[in-house]
């Protein structure tokens, strides 16, 4: 807490409130008492000029490019660790040592099976159902099936409820796949790593054992690391105003995955494909260059820029080499990867886009490398929730443990008529 105070002067009656600190980033005004004090509530929109909690998990300044998980830069993460290792920082804190990791892995590996009696939800939806519903519906349903791992109150079954979600989001998230394309569902086994088991039953079928290629389960599990948090985006917070009701930690990682499920979250990558897509060949570049500089005209770069980020985001900086190494590996004669070079290139030096720092963001390469893998543009937003499930799992943890949480309830203005006497409907 600093010394300092924020002085607020209402109708000649003056208040003071704290200011408080954080570790790193700006100064927080605490409002908690402004209604008792003062009869009035801030309006804040979307609250992004709110701090809705104090979280040691991850730290972002958009102006410099940062992300930290833990205090650990993601560039160094995404570099020299592995989505585990990851993971576990962001459960526990710390980076684990050799023993820990292996025993965090192998509680993982173990986890990885789910109930066969929800293989059976599949069939209740329609085959060209988004794996997105299907993502919502059968994470949702694991708190009827595992009901030793939902009170809240319990650290143990919250634990053990964290490491269920983290091990079986990759299998529910390849069942939906395989679902989709009407194949039958293959299981994970337990001498693959994360990442590889993922892709394995992914793609895999019974006619032929999957081969997994190295270079494309690390392009994979960097994706994965990149999109494990994010700090008190939409998704998040859904999932801790969920979770501060007391709701099982299944029907808030649903919650989480129903919020990331809007275009405007978690479908960036996806809509930064279709626009390559739409632009087609490189000859047509100039067209879209001239279109997005266009005041005039709605179109838009997608996959350029970011709403946090005002300097290049840091996870792109990964994306961009490994990119490379996917297309060069898997060798994939698609036009519409040298569509995405060419413009790469445009927006890095021209000087429009250097001016509005328009640079490439991690949605802009990871739709190229997933489609280059073989994923289908609807599989995107799963592979992100995927991801951040670890993300929601702390923050959901963190929250639990917070003795300061409460329920959220957001306040309003209100604008609708005032009191009014009801008239029947004979008179109106």
């Amino acid at each position: 807490m600093s010394d300092n105070k924020a002085t607020l002067t209402v109708g000649g009656d003056t208040q003071d409130y704290a200011i408080m600190d954080g570790t790193v980033g700006p100064q927080v005004i605490d409002v908690r008492k402004l209604y008792a004090n003062t009869g009035m509530f801030t309006y804040d929109p979307g609250f992004t000029s709110t701090a809705s909690c104090d979280s040691g998990l991850t730290y972002i300044d958009g102006d410099e490019g940062v992300l930290l998980h833990r205090g650990y830069p993601i560039g160094q993460l995404a570099e020299q660790s592995s989505f585990m290792e990851v993971s576990y920082l962001l459960l526990n804190g710390e980076l684990p040592s050799a023993k820990e990791l292996d025993e965090f892995t192998r509680t993982i590996t173990r986890h990885t099976m789910i109930h066969e009696q929800l293989t059976t939800f599949y069939r209740g939806f329609r085959r060209d159902a988004h794996p997105m519903a299907i993502m919502c519906g059968v994470v949702g349903a694991l708190s009827a099936f595992y009901h030793d791992s939902t009170d809240i109150n319990d650290p143990e079954q919250r634990r053990i409820a964290s490491h269920r979600l983290i091990a079986k989001m990759p299998t529910i998230a390849a069942m939906a796949y395989k679902y989709s394309v009407g194949q039958p569902f293959v299981y994970p086994r337990n001498d693959l790593s994360y990442t590889a088991n993922f892709l394995r039953m992914t793609f895999s079928v019974p006619a032929e054992e999957y081969e997994v290629d190295p270079v494309v389960v690390d392009a994979m599990d960097k994706i994965f690391i990149l999109h494990a948090d994010h700090e008190q985006n939409a998704s998040t917070s859904t999932v801790r105003l969920a979770g501060s009701s007391g709701a099982n930690p299944f029907a808030c990682i649903a919650a989480g995955i129903a919020c990331l499920w809007g275009p405007a979250h978690g479908g960036a990558n996806e809509a930064a494909l279709n626009m390559l897509r739409e632009i087609g060949t490189v000859d047509r570049i100039p067209e879209y260059i001239a279109r997005a500089k266009n005041k005039d005209d709605p179109f838009r770069l997608m996959g350029f820029g970011h709403r946090v980020y005002k300097n290049y985001d840091p996870r792109a900086t990964v994306m961009q080499k490994t990119a490379k190494d996917v297309l060069e590996k898997l060798g994939v004669d698609d036009p519409i990867f040298d569509v995405a070079k060419e413009l790469e290139q445009i927006a890095l030096n021209d000087p429009y886009f250097i001016e509005k720092k328009l640079y490439p963001n991690v949605d802009f390469y990871s739709g190229v490398i997933l489609s280059a893998i073989g994923f289908p543009t609807e599989m995107f937003t799963v592979l992100f929730a995927l991801a951040r499930t670890v993300g929601w799992v702390a923050q959901w943890n963190e929250m639990i443990s917070d003795p300061a949480q409460k329920i959220g309830r957001p306040r309003q203005l209100y604008t609708g008529p005032t009191q009014r006497d009801y008239v029947p409907v004979d008179k109106r």
